[in-house]
C-alpha cells in the first residue's frame, strides 16, 4: 500500500481556484475521506492524487515519490466512481478481469484473482450474470472487485455509495469499512455526508471554497472544531452558537453573556475582536430549573430515547438533547447550563477557533 503526501497543492481553471494550498498526509493503510458540500475542492482534490487532473502548483507524493506531473497511468491508483463505470456489454466477470486482461496476465493467473475477489465481495453467485441486470449494490460491488483485483498501491473513491438508497447506503459503507480493514489498503473517499465520514473514516479533511478548514481524527474535530464552519458543517443538529459582544483575552476562564457568566476552558490566546460566538454541541446542554441562562422553548422533536429540544435566547436560537422523559413545556422559560469542557470560542470575523487548554493540541498552535 501507499502513504500519500499532499504539498501546498493548487489547482486552477482559469480565473477560478479549486483547490488553494491544500497540505495533509495520508498514513499507509488509512482510509481517509475528503468532505464538504458541493464544489468544495474535494472531487479535484481527489483527481489530481489519481493523476486525472494535474495540479497548477504543489506536490503529491506516493511513498515518496514526487508524481504531481505524471499520468493516473503511472500511478498504480484505482479509481471507484459514483456511477460505476462498467462495461455494460461483458458479464461481472469480464468486467472484473478487464484490468488483468489489459496487462496481459497469463489466463490461469486472471482467473485465480478474479475467484478471489469475488469470495472477498460475495458474488460468486453473480460471476456469469450480465451487469445490466444487477441491482445497484452488486454493481458497486463489481465495480469495486474491478478496483481491487489488480492490488494498486491506493483507492480513489468518488461518493461511491452517492446512487444507493438510504438503506442500502448505510449496509454498503459497513461492507466497504470491512472490506477495507481485512485488505489494509489506503483508501482515499470523497462524500459530501458527513455522517458517512464520521462512520467510516480514520482521519477527514473538511474543505470549503478550495480551502483545507480541519485535518483530523473523526472525533477531535468533532469535539474541536477549528472554525465556524466545521463547527456547522459537522453535527447533526450542528454546533449552537451564541453571539455576543465582549472581551476574552489570554488565561481567562469564563465570559459574560448578559447577566450570565459561562465557565470555558482556560483560552491560550486573546481574541482579536469583540464579536465572538460561543459553540456548544446540543448533548452538552442541559435543561434546569436554575441556570444563569436562560430562554424559552419554541419546540420539541421526539427521537426515541432523547429529545431535540429548541431553545430562545437572548444570544440567538440553540437546540438542546434531553432525555425523552425530561417534560418539556412549549412556551415555558427554563435555565440552561452548559457543559464548561466542551465549549469552544470563536471569533465571528475570522470564524477560526480561540486556542484554549481543550482543543490547543487538536488545532495545532
Amino acid at each position: 500500500m501507499a502513504e500519500i503526501v499532499i504539498r501546498n497543492l493548487r489547482k486552477e481553471f482559469g480565473a477560478f481556484t479549486a483547490v488553494q494550498g491544500s497540505t495533509f498526509t495520508i498514513a499507509d493503510g488509512e482510509f481517509f475521506m475528503l468532505l464538504g458540500p458541493s464544489g468544495c475542492g474535494k472531487t479535484t482534490t481527489l483527481r489530481m492524487i489519481a493523476g486525472l487532473e494535474l495540479p497548477t502548483s504543489g506536490e503529491i507524493l506516493i511513498d515518496g515519490e514526487n508524481v504531481s506531473q505524471k499520468p493516473a497511468s503511472q500511478r498504480d491508483i484505482a479509481f471507484v466512481f459514483q456511477m460505476f463505470a462498467l462495461y455494460p456489454h461483458m458479464n461481472v466477470r469480464k468486467n472484473i478481469s478487464y484490468p488483468l486482461v489489459s496487462q496481459g496476465l497469463p489466463a490461469a493467473q486472471v482467473k485465480a484473482k478474479v475467484a478471489e475477489v469475488a469470495r472477498i465481495l460475495g458474488i460468486e453467485s453473480i460471476l456469469d450474470k450480465p451487469v445490466g441486470g444487477l441491482s445497484g449494490g452488486d454493481r458497486q460491488r463489481v465495480a469495486l472487485g474491478r478496483a481491487i483485483v489488480r492490488s494498486p498501491k491506493a483507492f480513489m473513491m468518488d461518493e461511491p455509495l452517492g446512487a444507493l438508497d438510504a438503506e442500502f447506503r448505510e449496509h454498503m459503507s459497513e461492507e466497504l469499512r470491512a472490506l477495507h480493514d481485512r485488505m489494509k489498503a489506503t483508501t482515499v473517499y470523497v462524500t459530501h455526508d458527513q455522517l458517512e465520514a464520521m462512520q467510516m473514516g480514520d482521519k477527514i479533511v473538511v474543505m470549503n471554497h478550495g480551502v483545507v478548514e480541519q485535518f483530523g481524527r473523526p472525533q477531535d474535530i468533532y469535539d474541536h472544531p477549528a472554525t465556524m464552519f466545521v463547527a456547522d458543517f459537522i453535527g447533526s443538529p450542528a454546533m449552537n452558537f451564541l453571539r455576543f459582544e465582549g472581551v476574552a483575552g489570554q488565561g481567562d476562564t469564563a465570559v459574560t453573556l448578559g447577566d450570565a457568566t459561562i465557565t470555558l476552558p482556560q483560552l491560550q490566546e486573546s481574541a482579536p475582536g469583540k464579536a465572538l460566538a460561543l459553540g456548544v454541541r446540543p448533548e452538552h446542554v442541559q435543561l434546569t430549573d436554575a441556570g444563569q441562562l436562560r430562554g424559552r422553548t419554541l419546540a420539541t422533536e421526539y427521537l426515541g430515547t432523547t429529545q431535540i429540544v429548541t431553545i430562545d435566547t437572548a444570544h440567538g436560537t440553540l437546540k438542546a438533547r434531553a432525555p425523552a422523559s425530561q417534560i418539556v413545556k412549549t412556551g415555558e422559560t427554563v435555565g440552561l447550563n452548559l457543559t464548561a469542557q466542551a465549549l469552544s470560542l470563536f471569533d465571528t470575523a475570522s470564524g477560526r477557533a480561540l486556542r484554549t487548554a481543550a482543543n490547543a493540541k487538536v488545532l495545532h498552535g
